[in-house]
């Protein structure tokens, strides 16, 4: 088995409405799918966001887009107008879900999405300091 974060096998989309935020996870294939399925639980997204999700989650799985949607209640401190957060919109938690570690078999790591080549960002940062 290998660790992976779920935005290194999924996409997502996220939204929100009051102090409830909507998250899909989307799985590029049936295997993937069958992996999210098992190890990202609304119990597991809970815990995952602590003490900022204060409501319950709900999961609802969605076969035929290979998606798992999640409904985050009292996610939003409040809501937008409402809260003392800085960045208080379900799209900022999407980021943050996908950053969740699962388990998946080794014949899933290849998987893995490739890192994308900054070696241009140090020809700038070493300009800088000239």
């Amino acid at each position: 088995m290998t660790r992976l974060r779920l935005h290194e096998l999924c996409g997502y989309r996220a939204g929100d409405k009051g102090d409830i935020a909507n998250i899909a996870v989307f799985a590029d294939d049936d295997a993937v799918y069958e992996v999210i399925v098992r190890e990202v639980t609304a119990e597991r997204v809970k815990a995952h966001f602590g003490a900022m999700v204060t409501g319950g989650v709900l999961r609802y799985e969605v076969p035929n887009v290979l998606a798992l949607n999640f409904v985050l209640h009292g996610a939003l401190g409040g809501g937008g107008p409402r809260s003392l957060r800085a960045d208080s919109l379900g799209k900022t938690l999407g980021g943050a879900l996908v950053r969740l570690e699962i388990e998946v078999p080794d014949s899933l790591a290849d998987r893995r999405a490739p890192k994308p080549d900054v070696g241009w960002a140090r020809t700038i940062v070493d300009g800088l300091t000239d």
